[in-house]
């Protein structure tokens, strides 16, 4: 694995496309990792790269090893466990793995307290992956839109956000009436409603899953609008593979 800048913000944008690229592996390319997840074979790690792109391949000979390393052996707990519980396990062991990155090189490019802090606020701004895959982000949100909406906040931006939830189960799909919707969302309002496969929150085109009524980025999952109004029961990458028999 290549380092990254010695700046605060290009270590963020690395951890940033590692944490995009697993929670891909986990999400919208699960059937594809479960399946490399063999148990039969050797230890295997599961690595999420800068360019968004994930692999599950050995860990690496060299001890120490130059770089943190993930943790070893996800394959073995494949089928031991709820599917479920099994990514989620990965998912947490995978926050540890890209905390420890980061701030490995923070250390190694010698960050002060300052450069620490901002560095670790940057990522604490974002749901952890184990919270995208639980779909324990959402809830979160859930409960800050309760109180936005107990305490008379009704700003534009906050009713945009939390329109999924308003749609209902006779609407899947949600596109924002223009552009200055999208561009008028903050950092605060825009968590209000997040996607279950990349964490983020405003895009141009939503659909929800009929099983575990997460909503998607359409460009996420592969669904285009046209292809959604044909759709009567859409179920998820996640709930697709959970609905295989094995």
């Amino acid at each position: 694995m290549e380092a990254p800048g010695r700046s605060v913000e290009e270590i963020f944008e690395d951890f940033r496309g590692r944490r995009a690229a697993i929670i891909k592996a986990l999400t919208t390319d699960v059937a594809d990792f479960y399946s490399q997840c063999d148990p039969e074979k050797e230890n295997l790690c599961l690595y999420g790269l800068p360019n968004e792109q994930w692999e599950v391949n050995l860990p690496v000979e060299e001890v120490p090893p130059e770089l943190p390393e993930p943790v070893l052996g996800i394959n073995f707990a494949r089928d031991g466990m709820q599917e479920k519980d099994w990514l989620s396990l990965v998912a947490v062991h995978s926050d540890s793995w890209l905390l420890a990155l980061a701030f490995y090189f923070g250390a190694r490019f010698g960050f002060d307290k300052g450069d620490r802090r901002r560095l670790f606020n940057m990522m604490n701004d974002l749901p952890t992956i184990f919270e995208v895959v639980t779909g324990t982000a959402k809830k979160q949100v859930k409960e800050k839109s309760s109180v936005s909406n107990n305490s008379g906040s009704k700003s534009k931006s906050s009713s945009k956000a939390r329109a999924p939830e308003a749609q209902g189960s006779q609407s899947k799909a949600l596109q924002p009436k223009d552009e200055d919707e999208v561009e008028e969302l903050g950092e605060d309002d825009h968590g209000e409603t997040l996607c279950g496969a990349c964490g983020d929150a405003t895009d141009d085109f939503w659909i929800c899953c009929d099983m575990c009524q997460r909503w998607f980025h359409g460009k996420c999952v592969k669904i285009t609008p046209a292809r959604a109004a044909h759709i009567k029961d859409y179920k998820c990458p996640s709930c697709s593979s959970n609905k295989r028999a094995r």
